[in-house]
């Protein structure tokens, strides 16, 4: 709906908080966990996805959790110049 964009549009030319970076530092490097131990995740069922993320998890949780750490530095760095580049997009409309 219209509303639902022009809120999407608003979001995307403020800040995102530490707590939203870091969620999305986590997803991006769960993520990557998935395509490189599972390439055929998108095509497995439900359940079957369910388990595979328990799996990996279990096996490399630890792991996950230091590599989003780290992403997360470089999310915080990139985050200024992406507002600017939205900002900037703005103007030229």
């Amino acid at each position: 709906s219209p509303v639902i964009q022009l809120k999407k549009q608003r979001a995307m030319l403020k800040m995102r908080n530490p707590a939203k970076l870091a969620i999305l530092a986590r997803k991006k490097t769960i993520q990557k966990f998935r395509d490189k131990f599972y390439p055929t995740y998108g095509g497995m069922a439900l359940q079957q996805r369910v388990i595979v993320d328990n799996k990996i998890m279990q096996k490399y949780g630890a792991k996950i959790d230091k590599i989003s750490k780290k992403l997360l530095m470089k999310l915080k760095k990139t985050e200024l110049e992406r507002v600017k580049k939205n900002r900037a997009a703005l103007k030229e409309k």
